[in-house]
């Protein structure tokens, strides 16, 4: 069995800073592309930011500059580095992952998510 574990989320005024960590266990071969999602009131789910597990990264223009992610092999985790943090960037953060628990079969994980306030 799979998890995906989000910590890190919280209340911060606008241009503080935040680290999420998402930790993925359970029988897992091997984890390909990592990434951040998130969803406001009234939105729909948006990508934040992904890496995949050679280090390439991509993320959305809202974010750019302000945000960085980041993965941990070893550990099988990802980080969302969140600097300047504005009001419109208050949600809930989602991880998920691309994980293959054996050579036949893998499939996208989702976790439960962590959520992130912003405001003063």
């Amino acid at each position: 069995q799979v998890q995906l574990v989000e910590s890190g989320g919280g209340l911060v005024q606008p241009g503080g800073s935040l680290r999420l960590s998402c930790a993925a266990s359970g029988s897992i071969l091997r984890i390909n592309t990592m990434g951040w999602y998130r969803q406001a009131p009234g939105k729909e789910r948006e990508l934040v930011a992904v890496i995949t597990s050679g280090g390439s990264t991509n993320s959305a223009d809202s974010v750019k500059g302000r945000f960085t992610i980041s993965r941990d092999n070893a550990k099988n985790t990802v980080y969302l580095q969140m600097n300047s943090l504005k009001p419109e960037d208050a949600a809930v953060y989602y991880c998920n992952a691309d994980i293959k628990v054996d050579i036949y079969y893998g499939r996208q994980y989702w976790g439960k998510g962590t959520l992130v306030t912003v405001s003063s």
